[in-house]
């Protein structure tokens, strides 16, 4: 069931050529480098603007979609009316069936994260999920895990060109699902989040991976998506891990090569 494969990155729009000099063993020389495009995309939400997210500007509508989500302005499929998609001029505008000014308040009750661009999760979502612990009897194996990360290390081809983005998967035990890849790793989770709002994807069963650091804002996008277990290629910080530890998360990091760091919940973990 893989929805966005490899081959689906748009590549060559969003990269541009530039010169540099570089020195390498203490040598000077003029190369040409590829470098990711970053461009401002505006949510609207029943024409009030809601955020300006820095972005690669692919994939607008799961972008915004997840980003809604993600802040409790869109609860299901069903509240959605409409999504329109400006991308030269970086809009997107989403209508909705319910009101969302009763969430009004909560747009100025933000934590600021350490997120690339500007990350943002409600106060409020930490305590919902504290007191939602996710109970899910999925387990691993090791070399499942180092099978889906060497994959999704393989699939992106915006990162072997640039170096500039963070990639996120999404997967069952045996296969990647939806890969997404963006200047910034919450982008590229709201992205993800999106896509399975829109397509009714379930998530209690599947594992979430990334490229980036695990910090609070993409442990509890985790939680909220309900995901049992986050991977990720590079190492967590102290107050994901106290998150992750009270929501239910398995948390693994630094998968490198042949070996991996289970942080939170290794009860999930087998062989």
């Amino acid at each position: 069931m893989t929805i966005n494969k490899p081959t689906d990155e748009p590549t060559t729009d969003l990269l541009n050529k530039i010169r540099v000099r570089k020195i390498s063993g203490g040598k000077w020389s003029d190369q040409t480098l590829s470098v990711v495009r970053e461009m401002p995309v505006t949510i609207f939400l029943n024409n009030k603007e809601i955020v300006t997210l820095l972005c690669t500007g692919t994939h607008l509508k799961a972008l915004a979609v997840g980003f809604l989500a993600f802040e409790g302005l869109i609860a299901k499929r069903e509240d959605i009316e409409d999504i329109v998609v400006d991308d030269q001029k970086g809009l997107v505008k989403v209508t909705v069936t319910s009101d969302p000014a009763m969430e009004k308040s909560l747009l100025f009750k933000r934590i600021i994260t350490s997120g690339c661009g500007k990350g943002t999760i409600f106060y409020h979502a930490i305590d919902s999920l504290l007191t939602h612990r996710i109970e899910s009897p999925l387990s691993v194996a090791s070399d499942q895990i180092f099978l889906l990360m060497s994959r999704i290390n393989a699939q992106s081809v915006l990162y072997k060109k640039s170096r500039g983005v963070h990639n996120t998967a999404l997967a069952t035990l045996e296969e990647v699902i939806l890969f997404e890849s963006d200047i910034g790793r919450h982008n590229a989770v709201d992205m993800i989040y999106g896509t399975c709002v829109l397509e009714l994807i379930p998530l209690e069963d599947k594992i979430l991976l990334t490229t980036g650091r695990v910090t609070s804002e993409v442990l509890l996008k985790a939680g909220k998506m309900r995901v049992p277990i986050l991977v990720s290629r590079n190492v967590a910080t102290q107050h994901a891990l106290t998150l992750a530890h009270d929501i239910g998360i398995t948390v693994i990091g630094d998968v490198r090569g042949n070996k991996f760091v289970v942080y939170t919940h290794p009860e999930r973990i087998k062989g």
